[in-house]
């Protein structure tokens, strides 16, 4: 691949141990876990994303907190050369690349240690930035969507994959219902850090969603800022260019 990765620094991970070890000890159940949780319908979520992505024809796509490589893997039908997958937790990025090896994709996929708040490419590198249920563990949301802004290309496309809170009745209520009390169960039973799953349901609710997140995009500089809610609005995809 022709794109340059800067050295990561372990001085990078001081502020974000605690979310590096909690990915890092669910890496091996997650993927399991995710359908489980959403009854399958991610898959679908994402192969929106790759369609999004896939109208733009890009050479070069970079698929930040790309964690086991899910999406990252689904881009390849876009075509593109080069597919980096970025992420903080090498526990996500080990399975990532078991994952990617058994497919027979390592010449098109690369996976990278790095962290979304100091990404280690040149201004101007990516045709397409994904990011698929990642935004919200940024520590510093600015900082990350700032980064994202410097690396894409002129003209190139971002695309985001996050939960959101339905506002409609009923389906407001049950999402309340589900992710307080359904989803840390499942947590759980199944997972080896029972805290993990409690924290990404906490961390959903109070993560701006739909014209508030839109809005803090067109802050950064993003362009052409769009949102499209899923499955009632229990997740949104956003769309922007640079």
């Amino acid at each position: 691949m022709s794109i340059k990765v800067k050295p990561y620094k372990d001085s990078d991970l001081n502020k974000k141990q605690q979310v590096t070890k909690m990915f890092d000890t669910i890496s091996k159940e997650y993927d399991g876990l995710n359908r489980v949780i959403s009854f399958g319908i991610d898959v679908k979520w994402r192969r929106k994303v790759v369609d999004i992505v896939a109208k733009t024809n890009p050479e070069n796509i970079l698929d930040i907190a790309t964690g086991t490589g899910d999406l990252a893997i689904s881009l390849t039908k876009t075509n593109a050369k080069e597919i980096v997958g970025l992420d903080i937790s090498d526990g996500m990025l080990e399975v990532g690349r078991q994952k990617i090896a058994h497919k027979k994709l390592d010449d098109k996929i690369k996976m990278v240690l790095g962290d979304s708040e100091s990404l280690p490419f040149e201004d101007n590198t990516f045709d397409a930035i994904t990011v698929a249920f990642g935004v919200r563990n940024f520590e510093t949301l600015e900082t990350g969507l700032s980064e994202i802004h410097r690396v894409l290309k002129p003209n190139g496309v971002f695309v985001i994959l996050e939960t959101s809170v339905p506002t409609k009745t009923p389906y407001k209520q049950g999402y309340k219902f589900y992710t307080k009390y359904i989803l840390p169960t499942i947590g759980k039973i199944f997972s080896k850090d029972q805290s993990a799953y409690s924290y990404l349901c906490e961390s959903a609710s109070v993560f701006p969603y739909g014209e508030a997140l839109n809005n803090i995009l067109r802050k950064i500089g993003f362009n052409s800022v769009n949102n499209l809610p899923q499955t009632f609005g229990v997740a949104t995809i956003y769309t922007a260019t640079k």
